[in-house]
C-alpha cells in the first residue's frame, strides 16, 4: 500500500547529494516530484435521484498513472453542515496526507441534507444518491476495487453522522467508517431541542417527531435494535471528538452504546474544539487507520 519507502529513498538521496556538494538539477527534481504527485479531478454527476448535477472531487494516488493495470481502495469523505464537497481539499491537508498511500479519495457533496432522503423534499435523496449513484459512478469511471473490504467512508460533524449512518444501514458496503466530531443525535433533534437555526431545517429533512424518517435514520436506535448477529457484520468504526467540542457528550453517549453492544471500534478523544484544526489532524489519523486495517 505505501509509497513512502520510495519517497523516503528519493528524499534521503537528495539530502546526501546536497550535503556532499553534488549538483542536483532543478528540472530533474521537479520531474521526480511531478512523477510522485497525486492528481485531483473535479467531476459532475447527472443525478436522476436528485434531479440535478452533483459535483464531487477525486484525489488519485501517484501510482494511479504509473500502475495502469492496478485497482485501488477507495475512501469517501463527507463534509459538515454549511460546507460543501470542496472543503476537505481546500481546508485540510488531505491531499498531502494521502501522498504516502494508494487510496482513491472521493469528496462528496451533501449540501445541508444530513445524508438523508428527505421526508418533505422529493428530490433531496442524499442517502440514496451516495449509495446508488455516486459509488456506482466511481466504480465505473475509476480503477477502484469494488468490494466491501476496499470501500471506506468518513466525515466530520454532519458528515460524521452521515458516514456512521450509512455504515450502519449498509454494512455490506463498507469495511471501515470514520466519524470526527460527529453530530450523532441529529435524527432526534428538533427546533425545541437544537434551536431554530439547526432544528427547523432538520424538521424539513426528518419530519415531525416520531416520523418513519426519524426512526430509520436514528443511529442510536439502529444500534440498540441490532441483533448480536447483525453487530458482527458491522464495519469497524473509528470515532473521535475534541474534549472541548460541544458535541462531546453526544459522542461519549454513542461510545457507551458501542461498548454495550460490543461493536468493534477505536475511540479517541483529544484536546480540541469543533474546527478544522481538529479535523485536519483526524483525517490524517483516519488514513493511517485505513492503511493498517487493509494490511491485516
Amino acid at each position: 500500500m505505501r509509497a513512502k519507502h520510495l519517497l523516503n529513498f528519493i528524499v534521503s538521496l537528495t539530502l546526501i547529494l546536497s550535503a556532499s556538494g553534488a549538483f542536483v538539477n532543478s528540472a530533474t527534481a521537479q520531474a521526480v516530484v511531478a512523477a510522485r504527485s497525486n492528481k485531483v479531478e473535479e467531476r459532475q454527476l447527472k443525478s436522476k435521484l436528485m434531479a440535478r448535477d452533483m459535483p464531487y472531487r477525486v484525489i488519485l494516488p501517484a501510482n494511479y498513472s504509473t500502475k495502469p493495470n492496478e485497482k485501488f481502495p477507495v475512501i469517501y469523505l463527507l463534509h459538515g453542515l454549511t460546507g460543501n464537497y470542496k472543503n476537505w481539499i481546500d481546508k485540510t491537508d488531505v491531499e498531502q496526507f494521502s501522498f504516502g498511500y494508494d487510496f482513491v479519495i472521493v469528496t462528496a457533496e451533501g449540501n445541508n441534507g444530513w445524508y438523508t432522503d428527505s421526508a418533505t423534499v422529493p428530490n433531496d435523496k442524499f442517502e440514496s444518491y451516495i449509495i446508488k449513484e455516486l459509488i456506482t459512478e466511481i466504480e465505473k469511471d475509476f480503477r477502484v476495487v469494488g468490494d466491501r473490504d476496499h470501500r471506506m467512508i468518513a466525515g466530520l460533524s454532519m458528515g460524521g453522522y452521515g458516514s456512521l449512518k450509512l455504515g450502519l444501514k449498509y454494512p455490506e458496503m463498507f469495511s471501515l467508517v470514520g466519524s470526527f466530531s460527529g453530530a450523532l443525535g441529529a435524527a432526534t433533534w428538533s427546533e425545541k431541542t437544537a434551536g431554530s437555526n439547526i432544528g427547523k431545517p432538520l424538521e424539513l429533512i426528518y419530519g415531525a417527531d416520531g416520523s418513519e424518517t426519524r426512526n430509520s435514520n436514528d443511529i442510536f436506535k439502529i444500534v440498540r435494535e441490532s441483533t448480536s448477529e447483525r453487530i458482527k457484520g458491522l464495519p469497524f468504526i473509528y470515532q473521535s471528538c475534541g474534549t472541548e467540542d460541544f458535541l462531546i457528550a453526544n459522542n461519549r453517549e454513542f461510545l457507551a452504546l458501542m461498548n454495550e453492544k460490543k461493536i468493534a471500534h477505536e475511540y479517541r478523544e483529544h484536546p480540541g474544539i469543533h474546527d478544522w484544526v481538529f479535523w485536519n489532524d483526524q483525517v490524517r489519523e483516519f488514513l493511517a487507520v485505513a492503511d493498517r486495517r487493509l494490511r491485516k
